[in-house]
């Protein structure tokens, strides 16, 4: 599908991003490392760890659940007491002492969880009572998902509001802005897929439908928000966490129409499936999506520096978002500016522990 080109436009080029003059379009990309403090409070070790990233053009923090129900894995941060927005208040200020920008990614991960996770042990919720294969991280080491309980209609309205009083609880603590995040298999994409969505109320059934709670969302968060500082992330071949939609194309093809409505900072859409086609559905060219949407256009799939710079010369994005490479190297513009090798990431040392792997990993001039 052709899109437009983009001369002389590479990673390292400005982007104007809502009321924002990002210097780079190297974007850090959000990415769950389990590390938060007891009762899901972000701590110094947090701080420390984003502000040592402050060069991207863009932060995109970890997905942080909005609510004790929206709860998945351990050691992951919140946005829903007092004492996590004033932890999160420490992130802000290191980044911003650093001249860069921090988006919170709101988080709520469904079905996704296990009742020893859960308040009072209950059940996860998800839009049906579909048992997603796999195993759920506990406290206690894996254990399988359970068959979630099935939300009520009246109990919507509370779901949005969770969104919104994170949306709040992010501006209290001082991020720039956020990014709503309706991908990879947790609540919103639940009820996105007809794979995990078997509802036959107003939030099953067609397209329109079960679109209709992330499009609440949207507008719950925006109304907090101005558009231009939030962002929505997708992901439309995406099998992780067990999910499949019988036509992404058309799902996900009416889902980014509809996010011109809402004039937001970007949509980010998440290429991960396209290594296994037909896993999550049918498969699709997402350049689709790209020239359906009319605002600035993130992408995130394996990227490096060369095929980074290609994709955005040749207009098929705005924005591209780093995951692995930013873990071990926390200079990663200045890095891709002077060509200069990249450290080797330790995988043993993504998830959980203290500061191996998280903090320590030099800059160049180290």
């Amino acid at each position: 599908m052709a899109t437009k080109q983009q001369s002389g436009i590479d990673v390292l080029s400005p982007i104007h991003l809502g009321p924002y003059t990002l210097p780079n379009r190297v974007v850090m990309a959000p990415m769950t490392r389990n590390r938060a403090g007891p009762g899901n409070v972000p701590q110094d070790l947090n701080a420390e760890y984003y502000r040592q990233r402050a060069s991207a053009g863009l932060i995109i923090t970890e997905a942080t659940q909005i609510s004790p129900q929206g709860v998945g894995y351990p050691a992951t941060p919140g946005i829903h007491s007092a004492e996590q927005v004033t932890g999160w208040q420490k992130v802000t200020d290191a980044v911003h002492k650093q001249g860069g920008r921090i988006f919170l990614q709101l988080w709520h991960v469904g079905r996704i969880s296990h009742p020893s996770l859960q308040p009072d042990g209950a059940l996860p919720v998800a839009p049906s009572a579909v048992q997603p294969e796999g195993e759920a991280m506990t406290y206690e080491g894996p254990q399988p998902f359970v068959t979630p309980r099935a939300l009520e209609t009246e109990e919507i309205p509370g779901i949005v509001r969770q969104y919104k009083d994170g949306a709040e609880n992010a501006l209290a603590a001082g991020f720039d802005g956020v990014e709503i995040h309706s991908a990879n298999g947790y609540l919103l994409d639940q009820f996105l897929r007809d794979g995990s969505n078997q509802r036959n109320d107003r939030y099953g059934g067609s397209i329109e439908n079960r679109s209709r709670l992330l499009m609440e969302v949207i507008e719950a968060v925006t109304a907090i928000w101005d558009g231009g500082r939030v962002g929505v992330r997708i992901s439309p071949l995406q099998p992780f966490n067990d999910m499949r939609d019988s036509n992404p194309e058309a799902l996900f093809s009416y889902v980014t129409e509809r996010m011109n409505e809402f004039y937001l900072a970007y949509l980010h859409v998440t290429e991960m499936g396209k290594e296994s086609p037909g896993a999550a559905g049918p498969a699709f060219d997402l350049q689709k999506l790209r020239s359906i949407y009319r605002g600035a256009y993130m992408t995130n799939a394996g990227y490096d520096l060369e095929s980074a710079n290609a994709a955005l010369a040749a207009g098929q994005a705005d924005l591209v978002a780093f995951g692995v490479p930013y873990i071990a190297n926390p200079d990663l513009p200045e890095r891709m500016a002077k060509k200069a090798p990249l450290n080797t990431p330790n995988p043993d040392t993504f998830y959980g522990g203290d500061a191996v792997g998280y903090t320590d990993y030099p800059v160049m001039d180290q």
